[in-house]
């Protein structure tokens, strides 16, 4: 699981550190909006921590601070 989380920190990191293509206008908007959402996403589950509950992985992410 631990390196579950880390995979999604990397590519958080990874979304970070790109750069844009050379694309323009409603495509360029496009694209910075998905890279947005995924940085937001792969961040919420790289900053969760886990347990197993009933036989079911549960994921807790944090929402504040």
């Amino acid at each position: 699981m631990e390196e579950f989380l880390e995979r999604f920190k990397r590519r958080a990191q990874a979304v970070k550190d790109r750069g844009v293509p050379p694309l323009e206008g409603a495509a360029r908007k496009q694209f910075v909006e998905a890279a947005e959402k995924d940085f937001v996403d792969y961040s919420l589950v790289a900053s969760a921590s886990w347990s197993v509950d009933d036989g079911e992985l549960v994921l807790r992410i944090p929402i504040s601070g």
